[in-house]
Formats: C-alpha cells, structure tokens, sequence
C-alpha cells in the first residue's frame, strides 16, 4: 500500500473521531467574560484587595447567604439552588479571584485570602451579618472566613467541604507537585469529562454547561491566569489547613456529604469511607447538624438540589428560634 494511501486512511480515521466526539463543534472562548450565567451579572469592586468580584443575585429580602464554589469551579455551579432559596433570603453567588469573570490578578491563592475577599465583599455590599454557603474548597475557604471574622458570620452551610481530611506533610507537597499550572492547561478533553464525572454519582444531563464551558475556556486569553490561580488554591488548601480549628467555630453549621463522593477521602492518599470524614467532622464542631446524602456524589447541591434546598430552608427557619 502507498503511503499516500495510508495516510489518507489515517485522516479519514482521525475526521471520523472528530465528527463523533459531541463536542468537536463548540465554539472557543475569546475570554472568560463570553461565559453565560444563568442570572444577571453583576460587579463590585474591593478597594483594598483591588479585585472586581462578579457575583450573581437572587433574592432581595431576609437572611443573606454568600455562595462560595469550589476548586476550578464557579458561581453558576449554585444554579439549581439560587432560585428556590431566595423565595426566603438574598442569595450571592461570587466567582472568586482568578475564576469565572472576576478579576485574575496573580495572588497567594490561601484560604485567609479568600476569606479576606468575602468579607470585603460583605462590607462593600453593606452587609453586617451574614450565612456562607461554600463547597469543597469553598466550604474550608468559609470555616476560614468564620474563625477570622467571627463578628461577620451568622452561620455556615458546608457542603462536601475541604478541610475535614488530615494530610502528612508529604501528601501536601504531592499536591503542589501535581498541580502545577502546566498540568492544569494540558488537561485533555478526555480528562475533562471524565473528572466532572467523577464529581456525581450519576451526572445528570443539566451538569453539561460545565464540561462544555471548561472545554471551551481553553482558548481564553485570561485562562493560563485562571489555571494559574487553580494551582494556587491548591497550595493554600494545604498550606492553612482547618482541622485542628474546627472546634473553634461558634456558629450553627449545616453539613452535607454524599455518601458516594468519590473525592473526600482522597481515594488515593486516605482511602476509605466519606461517612467516617463527616462523623468526625461533625463530632468535633460544637453547634453542627450532619446530613448524609444516599446516592450522591461530591456535587451535592447540584446532583440532589431537592434535598440540599429543602435541608437549608430548614436550618435558616431554625436559626429564627
């Protein structure tokens, strides 16, 4: 066979993987501000951090509760919550700096820097006290915020929250050599879908927006500086770890954990069963309600939002005793 011949085979081959694959078609990102959200957008500008926070809103009246997203994440990940929660409370879903369409100006990625953010946040927006929701990481940036600004915080609702889980100094460093910016950027598409996957237990057809918007964000102009800002927050979950702090809080706590979460235990440093990471945080927080999901994943609030509204009505109907 001529090698013309076979390389006209190998094009074929490699169009018809193309024209299969459900996403060869998507239209790239110039930047990450062509992201569409499900609500308004809006922004505030934080004099001392100098960072323009996107946020979205729901809600105009009663208790005010700041959503917080997880690691590579952002604010529309609350999307199924926003709305059925602010029938009763002003709802803010924030993109933290260096994701969705905040500002990515390099910084330390640590957890007292975001929590430093949400509460300049809340001082701009004129807001005294507040709830925080946050998820994964975000629920170890929002124990970080309520132990530094006690005065702020009304109560927390963690949901599948980083923080629980004790790492050696080793295990921390495989992380800040695994998470490198690079690693981040080279990611495959492949790796891209099957890593949301990982995050439910079964992905329901509404997570698509987030492969699909993280597929097409490679080609941003401001994404090298959101992966950037992916590795960093990375480090500054290692670097201020909580565990040793969550007996410390004084707030009333809603925790949620999935019982299929697949990401906490890290199931290849610490395996074993989520349920036992939750018991033990919830043992050692004082004022703390522990709910565990039963055919759910790390994206609790996405994947059951039934539950995970319902659940939250409750805890904020609560704190009005």
């Amino acid at each position: 066979m001529k090698i013309s011949r076979i390389i006209l085979i190998i094009l074929t081959i490699i169009a018809g993987m193309s024209c299969s694959s459900p996403y060869h078609a998507l239209k790239p990102l110039t930047s990450m501000e062509e992201l569409e959200y499900p609500l308004p957008v809006k922004k505030v500008f934080l004099p001392s951090s100098g960072y323009h926070i996107t946020y979205m809103e729901a809600g105009t009246s009663g208790p005010v509760i700041i959503f917080i997203h997880g690691l590579g994440s952002y604010a529309p990940a609350w999307k199924r919550n926003l709305e059925e929660l602010s029938k009763v409370a002003r709802c803010i879903a924030i993109d933290l700096p260096g994701y969705g369409k905040s500002d990515k100006h390099p910084h330390s990625g640590l957890m007292s820097f975001y929590a430093q953010i949400v509460n300049e946040l809340a001082q701009e927006l004129n807001l005294e006290h507040i709830y925080i929701a946050g998820h994964s990481m975000g629920g170890q940036i929002a124990i970080t915020t309520a132990l530094l600004y006690p005065t702020r915080v009304k109560g927390l609702i963690l949901v599948a929250p980083a923080g629980f889980e004790t790492f050696t100094a080793g295990q921390k460093q495989w992380f800040r050599d695994v998470m490198t910016p690079k690693t981040i950027k080279l990611t495959t598409a492949e790796a891209i879908q099957s890593n949301l996957a990982t995050n439910f237990y079964s992905l329901p057809r509404e997570a698509e927006f987030m492969i699909t918007d993280r597929l097409r964000m490679r080609n941003a102009c401001d994404f090298d500086a959101y992966c950037y800002a992916v590795s960093q927050s990375v480090k500054g979950m290692v670097d201020e770890p909580v565990e040793h702090y969550l007996k410390d809080l004084q707030v009333p706590v809603l925790i949620f954990f999935g019982e299929n979460d697949n990401l906490i235990p890290n199931r290849y440093l610490n395996p074993g069963p989520t349920r036992e990471i939750a018991q033990k945080g919830g043992r050692t927080i004082p004022n703390s309600q522990l709910i565990m999901v039963p055919h759910c994943g790390h994206f609790l609030m996405f994947e059951k939002p039934e539950i995970f509204n319902q659940e939250t009505l409750k805890f904020l109907e609560k704190q009005k005793n």
